[in-house]
């Protein structure tokens, strides 16, 4: 049953798996989970156990309600991940307006200071 060593050998021993009358019963070691499970044309199909599915419906429920939380939180902030609250162009424009004025300003003063420190460093002049 070449399905059932890959599905071993996949996660390095995380399921454990046990054939029965009905099928395999497939435990993962991490949880405790059990499944049943059919070899249908080489495929591993498992299902979940009644109760398993109920716990992963409301895990489903919890976390959908998490996100919608955030989501309203978000809104309610002025946060968007729609792009709607991006700086028009004439804004971005003017930022970098802003940006380029500083950097002018900056390098010139860098200019500067190199200026006086390569005056103070060099040698008087020669008197003959």
């Amino acid at each position: 049953m070449p399905g059932v060593a890959a599905a071993q050998v996949a996660d390095s021993g995380r399921f454990q798996l046990e054939r029965t009358e009905n099928g395999i019963v497939r435990l993962d070691t991490r949880t405790g989970a059990m499944s049943l499970c059919q070899d249908r044309d080489g495929n591993l199909i498992c299902r979940m156990a009644a109760d398993e599915r109920a716990a992963y419906e409301e895990q489903l429920d919890r976390l959908e309600k998490r996100v919608k939380a955030l989501e309203d939180k978000a809104g309610a902030t002025g946060l968007s991940s729609s792009g709607e609250n991006l700086p028009s162009d004439a804004e971005v424009n003017r930022s970098i307006g802003i940006m380029e004025r500083f950097m002018r300003a900056f390098f010139g003063l860098v200019r500067e200071f190199e200026a006086e420190d390569r005056a103070e460093s060099s040698p008087p002049p020669r008197t003959n």
